[in-house]
């Protein structure tokens, strides 16, 4: 079974901190539903506070992928939501301390969004990931 293929194509501008393309084959592809920053008895964790709300959001994929016998290492995509893209640098703190061990970043799409399902949500993140069978 081949690993997945991260590139960033010289034909494309080289982003920082996630890979323009990724090609896998083989294995099994995990999709992850929008996570919010609720906690396990669904309460909300940092009310107003984005940086507590997008440390939830990736404990939240974490548990996901590991359900499935995967981690966040596993993660060849990212969807972002947020309600103001302000926080962008915060969001990549954030990320890269949950990826830190990442070699390849996952591709990514960053959305603002005039709102997500309840108004106290500021950040959602669906996620994709590739596990060798």
């Amino acid at each position: 079974m081949s690993e997945p293929v991260f590139s960033n194509p010289d034909t494309l501008f080289p982003p920082p901190g996630y890979s323009q393309v990724v090609e896998v084959t083989g294995g099994k592809l995990v999709f992850v539903a929008g996570q919010v920053a609720l906690d396990k008895a669904g309460s909300l964790v940092g009310a107003g506070n984005f940086a507590l709300q997008a440390d939830q959001v990736f404990r939240n994929l974490r548990a996901a992928i590991e359900s499935r016998g995967g981690a966040l290492k596993d993660i060849i995509k990212f969807t972002i939501f947020v309600t103001d893209v302000a926080h962008l640098p915060t969001l990549r703190e954030v990320r890269d301390r949950h990826i830190a061990d990442v070699k390849n970043p996952p591709a990514s799409t960053l959305v603002q969004v005039s709102a997500l399902f309840r108004p106290e949500f500021l950040i959602e993140i669906e996620a994709a990931a590739w596990l060798s069978a």
